[in-house]
């Protein structure tokens, strides 16, 4: 009984490996094929334009503050306390107003990024599917999963065709 189990056991191995190297897989960088594309460089460009007001408040608010603190340590050991006092005071002001300012634009952007990211994913899905069936394959694997591919089975530049047409 125990000769049959190892016997089935081992035929079972054997026949798992053989389908596996009959699975043909494909891999796909879908971040560089996704912001390589025409329409992602179209989106960056348009997002600059559309921020291009808060980033300079934000840089302002920065620069604000920097010469408040720079005034702060150069100056401050003359100044008579109730002046020290103002300028820090005055100085934390602005670095809670470049936070605040930072943080806004940042999850502004970020919102608008995922909101392209949705946007994309159907063109995606399809040009994914397209290459599974023009190239018959079983599997295609993004690029983070695998350590090493073959550059002919990379196929981020095809993916990446398909979605700028």
């Amino acid at each position: 009984m125990f000769r049959l189990k190892s016997l089935l056991a081992a035929l079972l191995m054997v026949v798992s490996v053989s389908a596996f190297a009959e699975t043909r897989i494909g891999v796909v960088d879908l971040r560089q094929a996704l912001f390589s594309s025409d329409e992602a460089k179209a989106f960056s460009e348009t997002l600059k334009k559309d921020f291009s007001g808060e980033e300079q408040k934000v840089r302002e608010a920065q620069a604000s503050a920097k010469k408040l603190k720079d005034r702060l340590e150069k100056d401050g050991a003359m100044m008579n306390e109730t002046e020290r006092n103002k300028l820090a005071g005055e100085f934390q002001d602005k670095v809670k107003e470049f936070n605040y300012l930072k943080q806004k634009l940042d999850s502004t952007v970020a919102k608008r990024k995922q909101d392209f990211l949705q946007s994309q994913r159907p063109d995606v899905d399809a040009a994914v599917k397209e290459l599974l069936k023009e190239h018959d394959l079983d599997l295609i694997l993004p690029s983070e999963a695998v350590v090493y591919v073959k550059p002919e089975m990379n196929l981020t530049s095809e993916l990446l065709d398909k979605l700028n047409r």
